[in-house]
């Protein structure tokens, strides 16, 4: 049996040109209609999320959420943003077909707009 890749998040406010500390990340497993919470948590001082999904705790092949909340995040940080905010919640789908490798998300967000793909880790 080969162990899961992980996944990892990486956060940056390039508004501001710094890691996302403290942003809140919600990654889940989706089966169908119903989503299983698989990871939660505020990104740390350098922009990850440190929890033990990044080694491969719970990774199989299937499809996943990942959702970042760009509005309260920003609110915390005393930035403006309108109420709500023009990203409030920033879902991210994706699908997992290889579950030894290691899928990175690298999140670069303005309190205007997002980048999410699978970069290299």
């Amino acid at each position: 049996m080969s162990r899961a890749g992980g996944i990892s998040i990486h956060a940056i406010d390039v508004s501001r040109g710094v890691p996302a500390a403290g942003l809140h990340v919600a990654l889940y497993r989706l089966q169908g209609a119903e989503r299983q919470l698989l990871a939660e948590g505020e990104c740390g001082a350098g922009g990850a999320l440190e929890h033990p999904v990044t080694t491969g705790a719970g990774v199989s092949a299937g499809m996943f959420e990942a959702v970042f909340e760009i509005g309260a995040y920003y609110r915390a940080q005393r930035v403006a943003v309108p109420d709500p905010a023009f990203v409030e919640s920033a879902p991210f789908r994706f699908g997992i077909a290889a579950a030894e490798q290691h899928y990175h998300l690298p999140l670069k967000f303005t309190p205007w707009g997002f980048s999410l793909f699978r970069g290299g880790a």
